[in-house]
């Protein structure tokens, strides 16, 4: 039986949210994903994370999401086929690229999508969010005001935008805790479409003196890791720009472990290495591409979640795997209308049930190119795949 999750709120300067809820590099040999029972040993040492990239909703999918029977917005069957991986882990982590701020809703370029996403996307084991992006001022003081009192009320942990200054002090470190371990999760955008943040609200912003201060606050928590949550980079480019390659050597220098980026709407390469400089293991995801969308071109249409998971023995905590699962959004027409739906792509990748024939070519396109890219430029960083006579999640 898993061990409660420890979720706390810490009021101190600077100072933030408490979370629960992981991914696997590259290995000699393929690694079976446990039960929960068959890890009960090993899971009182451990804790497991899982990111996700971008979370948008394009006018599509807002309409695509309505019920005309009940008059109410239903996203359920669009996170149900990756549930049981978000549910899976102790903490999942998405970033919500938009802004919860009501009626009227609309797409681009300027999004406020219904309180029934961040309430499906809950309800399917996405429990923390992120949410500073570059959309996070679309609907101005109101819009970020809004979000972060809908996904208050609603019991999800977040991180990036804030009502005001003492909002900030209270949420700005995610803190994730459970079995002796502690995580602190930090948030920052590149910037919000050139849209001034409104005051009291804060965004957070990607500036380097303010990231100093910020890992010094959360060390002074002793927290075991420090990851930080990024939205940069060039769309549409599947390489890091200079700016990417420089805030990430930033954060790592201030103290963080884990970088992990989203933004450019595609992927875009791992790595995890020693830093002989730092003496320590890090890991740079420069974007994990798109969770969820309307955009449907080529290396666009998926992304990847990526799975942490840290291990703590004799006070020391350590790394014990990380890896992707790549994931493919797949947009049917059902009964004259659009549905969409996140699907994990080793799952999938041979399923001629659920997905029509094309579908399957796009997902299989999307998977070889995702490999590719990886294969040419990541380091150290494995796949999990479905086993589907074991009906289990290996990492290879």
């Amino acid at each position: 039986m898993k061990a409660p999750l420890l979720v706390k709120y810490l009021a101190v300067a600077a100072i933030a949210t408490t979370v629960s809820i992981g991914c696997s590099c590259k290995q000699t040999h393929s690694k079976t994903i446990e039960t929960p029972q068959q890890q009960a040993a090993d899971s009182a040492t451990e804790i497991s994370l899982l990111f996700m990239g971008d979370v948008m909703q394009h006018g599509p999918q807002i309409r695509a999401a309505y019920n005309d029977s009940t008059k109410v917005y239903d996203y359920s069957s669009c996170f149900a086929p990756i549930a049981p991986i978000a549910s899976s882990v102790d903490f999942s982590i998405a970033n919500l690229e938009l802004t919860l701020a009501g009626e009227p809703y609309s797409g681009y370029p300027q999004f406020s999508a219904p309180d029934a996403l961040a309430n499906a996307m809950q309800n399917s084991g996405i429990r923390y969010l992120v949410t500073a992006n570059n959309h996070s001022c679309d609907r101005g003081k109101n819009g970020i005001i809004r979000t972060v009192q809908v996904l208050d009320s609603l019991g999800i942990p977040r991180t990036g935008t804030f009502k005001d200054e003492a909002d900030r002090k209270k949420h700005n470190i995610l803190w994730l805790e459970k079995n002796g371990i502690k995580v602190a999760v930090l948030n920052y955008t590149y910037g919000t479409n050139g849209i001034p943040v409104p005051e009291p609200t804060i965004v957070n912003l990607l500036d380097s003196l303010v990231i100093k201060e910020d890992i010094k606050a959360a060390k002074r928590l002793n927290p075991d890791k420090i990851i930080i949550v990024t939205h940069w980079g060039d769309e549409y480019q599947p390489l890091p720009n200079a700016y990417q390659k420089n805030y990430a050597d930033i954060c790592l220098r201030y103290g963080a472990d884990y970088v992990i980026g989203s933004h450019p709407h595609v992927l875009q390469p791992m790595h995890r290495k020693y830093d002989s400089t730092l003496k320590r293991e890090s890991i740079v995801v420069y974007s994990l591409g798109n969770f969820v969308s309307n955009q449907r071109e080529r290396y666009k249409d998926g992304g990847a979640m990526f799975k942490l998971v840290l291990q703590k023995k004799e006070k020391a905590t350590t790394l014990k795997e990380c890896g992707y699962f790549l994931t493919w959004v797949d947009k049917k027409e059902v009964n004259g209308k659009n549905s969409y739906a996140i699907y994990p792509v080793s799952q999938y990748e041979n399923d001629s049930i659920t997905l029509d024939k094309q579908a399957l070519k796009q997902l299989q396109l999307f998977r070889d190119d995702s490999h590719e890219l990886f294969e040419k430029h990541s380091t150290n960083v494995g796949e999990y795949v479905f086993d589907g006579e074991k009906k289990q999640w290996l990492l290879k």
